[in-house]
């Protein structure tokens, strides 16, 4: 029961059967293999840099494809169908080209986008710390002016794939105390004193590698240097917003690909005399999950086309990321369920399906920052 079709254009319908022959041929066979050794999924990049598939809402001119962002999270909820982890790493990639493409200056965008457009760099984005989660303007990685440049020390948390990444999007604070002390920076791998402490153990999207990160003397050239200083925080959060819709077409991927395996597990599966799926009981949960995985989908689209249309789509993005991630969070809880026994051993994929949608629920935003965004736009508090 894949998502619907019948209304995408041509374009699209063509692109979306490219991703799913992809994801049915390299993908979806690779995806455990890579989790059980929690080994960053690398050719499956290459080959999604081959298809033209890394660069896809981004301007011809520089490397993209030209095509909306609803048509580029078509390709995320598709990929996440498949194999979650892989479609965080192009999400995460895709939030650092588009703060290229947003603030960069021409050079930036011929040096840095262009190799991002076409895959032949992977991008990441970094702005945690371990004093300054959710109240991010807190950081205190701190960029001096040094050598015509600027030196940065300092350490960062949860960065995805921010050690095999070519190009780190990095906040550091240039001046004082607040959103407005916090400037962005370029930095690219293996630039001296730049490196990965640690890789940590995770819960779930085992393959897609999340790494603590350290800066000691980096030097950083005024060419790296994204936008003017102190507008970071801005950049940070125009590519959270973009960023959040990409996590929540990941959950709705998720979540569909969790209801199709609870659809053939309970429909092959007897108990006293007939199939699991004929009981009333089965059937409701089955309609429930159904039903909020397509709101989900008509949540997120309509953030995405807002997005493309070039309106304000900052409190629909935090709805769908807010909503989208907890549909998957349910659906994969009761698709665990409704295996029964089976659902909690790793010879059935549900099981790691709800251990991965723990995870949407936090990143690009914890739930409860995505509540407290929605509610301030409401109340104007």
């Amino acid at each position: 029961m894949p998502a619907d079709l019948r209304l995408l254009d041509d374009d699209e319908r063509s692109l979306v059967g490219l991703v799913r022959e992809f994801c049915d041929r390299e993908a979806r066979p690779q995806s455990h293999d890579f989790e059980s050794k929690e080994q960053d999924p690398a050719p499956l990049y290459r080959q999604l840099a081959e298809l033209g598939i890394t660069g896809i809402p981004f301007p011809e001119e520089h490397g993209g494809a030209g095509q909306s962002y609803s048509t580029y999270l078509l390709v995320i909820e598709e990929l996440a169908h498949a194999y979650l982890s892989l479609a965080i790493g192009l999400s995460v990639h895709t939030l650092c080209a588009f703060a290229v493409n947003q603030f960069g200056t021409d050079a930036q965008k011929k040096e840095v986008l262009a190799r991002l457009t076409t895959g032949e760099w992977f991008g990441a984005y970094s702005l945690s710390e371990p004093g300054s989660g959710s109240d991010a303007a807190a950081l205190s990685t701190k960029a001096a002016r040094s050598n015509g440049g600027y030196s940065l020390n300092g350490g960062k948390v949860f960065c995805t794939r921010g050690a095999e990444a070519d190009v780190v999007l990095m906040m550091a604070r240039t001046g004082p105390e607040g959103a407005r002390g916090i400037t962005a920076f370029l930095l690219e791998k293996a630039t001296p004193g730049f490196n990965g402490a640690k890789k940590e153990d995770k819960m779930g999207w085992r393959s897609s590698p999340t790494w603590s990160l350290t800066l000691d003397d980096v030097e950083v050239p005024d060419s790296r240097r994204l936008g003017d200083e102190g507008i970071g925080f801005k950049i940070a959060l125009a590519s959270l917003d973009s960023g959040r819709l990409g996590i929540a077409a990941c959950g709705i991927g998720l979540a569909q690909a969790a209801l199709d395996a609870t659809l053939a597990f309970t429909t092959d599966r007897e108990q006293f005399g007939r199939p699991v799926a004929a009981n009333e009981g089965v059937q409701f949960m089955l309609a429930d999950m159904a039903t909020g995985i397509e709101a989900g989908r008509r949540l997120y689209r309509h953030a995405a086309r807002l997005r493309d249309a070039g309106e304000d789509y900052s409190l629909q993005a935090a709805q769908a990321k807010l909503f989208c991630t907890d549909v998957a969070m349910k659906v994969t809880t009761d698709a665990v369920q409704l295996h029964g026994g089976y659902g909690y051993i790793t010879e059935y994929p549900v099981e790691r399906f709800m251990r991965e949608a723990k995870g949407l629920q936090i990143v690009e935003g914890t739930n409860q920052i995505q509540r407290y965004v929605i509610g301030r736009r409401l109340t104007g508090a």
